[in-house]
């Protein structure tokens, strides 16, 4: 988006009490009673007494739920043997530019690329690059290859902050042991880099057992979500029966100290390094904690000279979706629940709900918890959610049951925090049976809901009552939409893939929409390419689009195709290429004054936004 314009606490633990009698009221409003509700009880987290109750309940949990190949599934996972903000620091020269495309404006997103309007940050292969678009010139360069993590190729981020850029890394799926009892590698590495001098430098760097899930910036606050599983060293006996296994594994478990679980972290800064652990005093756990995740929640002051111990709360859940607002920071998770009732086959049921906790982030430092809830279904990412007038709408499909394989459906709901519970004030159900939700934008109280199996249903439903959501209308086209993005006007642009009649993919789709009429949304034009894909169909932050000039960027295979979406049409106005990048393509399109940027693996290329035409090329080497 250009400047101004959108392109696109916990407090003390102890003090937690449970809340009794929850439970999720009845649905209201729902349009059909086919879905099944989520399961009932106490959302809300609770502290643990004691570094002993903590151990207890996390044995418990885990020992109820590990199978004879561990806590993975079928896979045993041994531990390694022990070896957005910041407008004064915004140059009044800075000229228009554009800025991540993100969820919600006031909560910046991480990403391999940004730029406030003086220079361009770019991070990959394990090296951070800065640009001054002015002169086309790389006027920095620094290798994070090396340190505590020497790997080139971990997923790298970016946060950026005035002369300050946290650089956040980590792969996926990693377990650790600590060298020794409190230090750790770290599978997740953030790196608080100056960019002040004309060398980038390194002020400070914080290791934490876990994968990094995500991270949301509000002011000067960057907060980073993690997700760490508890170190513990199965035996592996290939002659042993399930049950034998399983006996095993408990053992295990149930001599396992709460290190195991309580992920070890390490900072370094001003000469100094610092290794602990996150304490017990800082767990809390919703009533369903399973003992075989930890979720947690680390803040830092971009503007300090060092990341200090991030401030870290942990969780005894799990969660794969963060969404953010400007004073709201969400953990989302899918969680699966057993039912006694026999399905059409004669097996148990299986139902997944999602599970969801809201933290205050309106401040800066630690975030204050504030409420938990849960809904049937699972998130298709964090477009599925959206904070409103303090409520929260959820978009959740729910799988179809055994033997009815086209009994699946899709719903939205409205909560409302009420003490530390969210409650479920509205709902509208029924949405798409036999399909899946593949796309959804909330804008203020309408809402955008694209189902898919053969056709795609985009429906437009009125949220403004929250007590009384409705559907208003609903467009079939084939093919379907995979990410929405409003436009001026009433207008809205979904990218995804055109198919045939029996929803076989045919390649890359643009769909322009009028949801003016919200009784009768219409499809105004499309663009299509055949057999091809574009990486904004599961990642948002490839997008580009410019409401001056109607300019759409979007990665389109090896390349970048240049669209010009005007009032009821769109047209392809040039395309940019890149050496090869190893295979990668392009990645991120980005605007700085009159000029369009397009970044890859092999490097940078400045280009006439206009045409397409060439300007400069910058080599990453």
């Amino acid at each position: 988006m250009t400047r101004g314009v959108p392109i696109a606490a916990v407090g003390t633990l102890a003090a937690l009490t449970l809340l009794a009698g929850s439970g999720i009221p009845p649905t209201a409003g729902a349009t059909t009673p086919t879905t099944p509700t989520a399961p009932a009880g106490p959302m809300r987290l609770v502290a643990y007494d004691s570094c002993a109750e903590a151990l207890a309940d996390l044995r418990a949990a885990a020992g109820a739920v590990v199978g004879p190949w561990g806590l993975g599934g079928d896979e045993i996972v041994p531990a390694v043997a022990k070896a957005g903000g910041g407008d004064r620091y915004a140059a009044e020269s800075a000229p228009e530019h554009s800025t991540t495309n993100v969820h919600e404006i006031g909560a910046d997103e991480p990403d391999l690329v940004k730029t406030d309007g003086r220079r361009i940050v770019t991070i990959g292969d394990g090296v951070l690059r800065v640009i001054d678009p002015a002169t086309r010139r790389t006027t920095g360069r620094l290798d994070l290859g090396a340190g505590p993590l020497p790997d080139r190729h971990r997923e790298r981020n970016l946060l950026l902050l005035g002369d300050r850029a946290l650089v956040l890394g980590g792969p996926a799926r990693v377990t650790f042991r600590p060298a020794d009892d409190t230090a750790t590698g770290g599978a997740t590495l953030l790196t608080l880099v100056d960019l002040a001098a004309a060398t980038p430098t390194v002020l400070a760097t914080y290791s934490i057992d876990g994968v990094l899930l995500d991270a949301r910036q509000t002011g000067d606050t960057a907060r980073v979500v993690v997700r760490s599983h508890p170190r513990l060293d199965f035996p592996f006996r290939r002659d042993a029966s399930d049950a034998e296994r399983i006996a095993a594994n408990r053992a295990v478990i149930a001599e396992t100290g709460l290190d195991a679980w309580l992920p070890a972290y390490e900072w370094t800064g001003g000469g100094q390094r610092h290794a602990a652990r996150v304490g017990c005093d800082r767990l809390s756990r919703p009533a369903d904690a399973t003992g075989t995740s930890l979720l947690t929640v680390l803040s830092f002051d971009l503007t300090a000279d060092r990341l200090g111990d991030g401030d870290p709360v942990s969780v005894a859940a799990d969660a794969d979706v963060v969404y953010g607002t400007a004073t709201s920071l969400w953990l989302a998770g899918d969680r699966t629940v057993q039912r006694s009732r026999p399905s059409w086959w004669g097996r148990q049921r299986s139902e997944v709900s999602t599970v969801l906790h809201q933290f205050d982030t309106a401040g800066p430092g630690r975030p204050r918890y504030l409420a938990s809830g849960a809904v049937p279904g699972w998130l298709v990412n964090q477009y599925a959610l959206s904070e409103w007038r303090g409520d929260l709408r959820v978009a959740t499909t729910v799988d179809a049951r055994a033997g009815r394989p086209g009994s699946s459906e899709s719903a939205v709901y409205v909560l409302r925090r009420q003490g530390g519970t969210l409650e479920r004030v509205g709902a509208v159900t029924g949405l798409g049976r036999g399909e899946r939700i593949h796309s959804v934008r909330f804008l203020g109280g309408t809402g955008h809901v694209v189902t898919f199996r053969r056709t795609d249903p985009l429906y437009t439903l009125d949220l403004t009552d929250p007590a009384a959501p409705r559907v208003t209308g609903e467009l079939k086209i084939t093919g379907y939409s995979a990410y929405l993005h409003p436009l001026p006007d009433g207008r809205l642009l979904g990218v995804g893939q055109e198919a045939d009649a029996r929803g076989r993919t045919q390649g890359l789709q643009v769909s322009l929409f009028d949801v003016r009429d919200p009784t009768r949304p219409a499809r105004l034009d499309r663009y299509h390419v055949p057999g091809a894909w574009s990486a904004v169909e599961f990642d948002p932050h490839a997008f580009l689009y410019h409401p001056g000039t109607g300019l759409v960027a979007l990665p389109v295979d090896d390349g970048v195709r240049l669209l010009r979406v005007t009032g009821d049409g769109i047209s392809e106005i040039g395309r940019v290429t890149h050496p090869d990048g190893n295979g990668r393509g392009v990645d991120r399109s980005l605007l700085v004054g009159d000029t369009l940027w397009t970044v890859s693996a092999a490097g940078l290329r400045a280009s006439d936004p206009r045409t397409g035409r060439s300007l400069d090329w910058l080599p990453s080497t």
